[in-house]
């Protein structure tokens, strides 16, 4: 017996509704597409969507207080319940902070909720783009959507250090400050573009208005925008996925964007936003009460930016201030250029052409959709280690100050170690992260060649003692022989037959010099033929070697290791299941 079911009411108007769309905007086949489009499942892949909620729980929060904030350098004088600030002069921005901390009904929990996500925001998305960068997922076809993210980190700096600025109280009238100056230490237009900055001598009376408008508009304008661009393009190209047996640059291994994803993805936002809340409830940030109302005058002690800010900070506080040189009538002013403008411009520079420096370098002009290992290719890994180091030292020196009052040490003798460090220490971690790269290269070589040490002993009958050793499955050897073989470009002679010398020779020459700094220092993957000589047992060295494809590697068989007897019973299949 069939029984159908009749529709109730709100079915029939959601089917209604739905079809009335379809007919008009065709959204249904782009829906269906969208909704089965596959995406690979890992944690990591998680620190995007952080940046993607705590940017929406900005957007949240920052509408709430822009009902109540006054972008306003006017003077007032205080009368509210903050009685410490009494009857003392400030202008309306600051004076509608104040009202919004203890007048407006969850004014302050909205204002620290606003900043803490502010905080995350930037924090993941330079975890994503550590991500991104030491897994290789910039490269081609990528290479726009890497611009693209770091334009976004660069906006979000921009984004924090405005919205930072509009409460116009003593901590970030002092950064205002050091703006001033580093704007006018920009030779021969300083001094103009200041006066254009500022409306005129500083601090002005427009700053906090026209920063108010590039803050809640201009910045989160361009920001939608580009995010937007970002995720069209992660669909455009699909998702990259971590090395494993059965992926590859033609398939994606995951689940489907609906259902799975979108329960994923609306559970993880209730989440993000619920550890924001939880922290803008329990823990104070930016309480411009105790800062008081900015006067250019008072400068205290232990006064630092967010974090994010604190590597220009650093970069400040470590240059020598007698670096100064007049010429004419005019003072380059090296001791702010350099640490303020040289120093990030390197830094950020780098890190935005880094994926067009190392498709240069090794010519490899393919699609990737399955991401390295960092430790298969240990100059990139290296680097981006040496960058982080760089980074974290100028945080710390933007903090030195702290540092001599909380440890009882001499802040010139802190000053003088961070300025050793700054050159020491990014040489030293690239120097030491690549060796631990080529170690664990090595590593997997043995592995794939003699497998897994078991610690078991056995004696032979003509009285020789082996250790059993246990092979990997197909899926352990895989990981560790699917990368490319990648080595220094190689070049054709400066002169031909004739001895004319070849035009376009210096630029293949710097690609060649290039690409061996890249790749002279590296662990050759293992052959088909080096893996069937190391499981002839000790026949290695009587075989020629090969050079075939990590796809026919997996096929080469079980993994023996030379003279090491392999046990049966040890072998797993794929599937986990014993042989």
């Amino acid at each position: 017996m069939t029984t159908t079911s009749t529709p109730s009411p709100v079915e029939k108007i959601a089917a209604g509704t739905a079809d009335y769309l379809d007919q008009r905007t065709g959204i249904g086949t782009a829906v269906k597409v969208f909704a089965r489009k596959i995406f690979p499942d890992h944690w990591s892949f998680l620190l995007g969507e952080i940046a993607l909620y705590s940017f929406i729980t900005i957007l949240i929060s920052g509408v709430f207080l822009t009902l109540f904030f006054v972008p306003s350098m006017n003077e007032v004088v205080y009368n509210g319940p903050w009685t410490a600030l009494q009857g003392q002069h400030m202008s309306e921005a600051f004076a509608s902070t104040l009202k919004l901390s203890f007048e407006v009904r969850g004014g302050l929990l909205m204002r620290q909720i606003h900043h803490w996500a502010a905080l995350i925001f930037m924090a993941s998305i330079v975890t994503h783009m550590m991500r991104v960068f030491f897994t290789g997922a910039f490269r081609k076809p990528r290479e726009v959507n890497w611009l693209v993210g770091f334009t976004l980190m660069i906006l979000g700096l921009l984004a924090g250090f405005s919205g930072y600025s509009l409460p116009d109280d003593v901590l970030s009238g002092n950064g205002l400050r050091i703006t001033d100056g580093v704007v006018r230490a920009i030779p021969i237009i300083g001094s103009y573009t200041s006066y254009f900055i500022f409306g005129g001598q500083f601090p002005g009376e427009v700053l906090i208005p026209r920063l108010f408008t590039v803050h809640i508009l201009l910045i989160p304008g361009i920001i939608l925008a580009l995010i937007g661009l970002h995720l069209f393009f992660v669909v455009l190209h699909k998702h990259t996925q971590y090395p494993g047996s059965g992926r590859s640059n033609k398939n994606v291994v995951g689940y489907p964007l609906f259902p799975i994803y979108v329960a994923k993805a609306g559970g993880y936002f209730f989440l993000v936003f619920g550890v924001i809340a939880l922290m803008a409830a329990t823990m104070t940030i930016n309480p411009v009460w105790n800062y008081g109302p900015f006067d250019p005058s008072p400068v205290s002690a232990g006064a630092q930016p967010d974090w994010y800010m604190l590597f220009l900070e650093g970069s400040l506080r470590l240059m020598p201030g007698f670096a100064e040189v007049v010429i004419g009538q005019y003072t380059l002013s090296l001791n702010v250029i350099i640490p303020a403008m040289v120093v990030p411009g390197i830094l950020f520079t780098g890190l935005a052409l880094y994926p067009f420096i190392e498709a240069f370098a090794t010519g490899d002009n393919r699609e990737h959709h399955v991401l390295d290992r960092p430790r298969n290719r240990p100059f990139r890994t290296a680097f981006g280690v040496s960058l982080l180091t760089a980074f974290f030292i100028l945080v710390l020196a933007g903090s030195n100050d702290l540092i001599a009052t909380h440890f009882h040490l001499s802040i010139n003798d802190i000053t003088w170690t961070f300025r050793a460090l700054i050159f020491l220490g990014p040489w030293f971690a690239f120097w030491i992260t690549k060796r631990i790269c080529l170690g664990l290269q090595r590593r997997d070589r043995e592995l794939v060649l003699h497998g897994h040490e078991t610690g078991r002993i056995v004696r032979f009958a003509n009285g020789e003692y082996i250790e059993v050793h246990k092979p990997l499955n197909e899926h352990e050897r895989w990981l560790r022989v699917q990368q490319d073989n990648t080595r220094p470009l190689e070049i054709e002679p400066a002169e031909d037959s004739r001895g004319v010398r070849r035009k376009g020779y210096r630029l293949d020459r710097m690609r060649q010099r290039l690409s061996q700094t890249f790749y002279e220092d590296r662990i050759e993957p293992v052959t088909p033929t080096e893996l069937v000589a190391a499981h002839s047992h000790g026949a290695h060295d009587a075989l020629e070697s090969g050079d075939r494809g990590p796809a026919e590697l997996t096929s080469a068989g079980a993994v023996g290791g030379g003279q090491h007897l392999v046990d049966p019973q040890d072998e797993t299949a794929p599937d986990g299941r014993n042989h």
